[in-house]
């Protein structure tokens, strides 16, 4: 029985072995691009912090009067 399907072989691609001309450059553009992004991110994330939280003092030092207490 012979083989009658053309099935490429590994050896047929063009690529196969190394990335070569413009396949090559877009692989490398798009990891410089990801690293930089993410060298982006992180500076913008360690410089930008932001002190939103609320400062609870463990005393009470005056309490208001309520309308609901009945004052005798």
């Amino acid at each position: 029985m012979g083989n009658s399907i053309n099935e490429p072989t590994l050896e047929s691609i063009e690529d196969y072995e190394t990335l070569k001309g413009e396949k090559k450059y877009v692989v490398w553009g798009v990891i410089i691009v990801g690293l930089l992004l993410g060298a982006v991110y992180v500076y913008l994330n360690d410089t930008t912090k932001v002190d939103d939280s609320i400062k609870i003092e463990d005393t009470i030092k005056n309490v208001p009067p309520s309308k609901n207490i009945m004052l005798k």
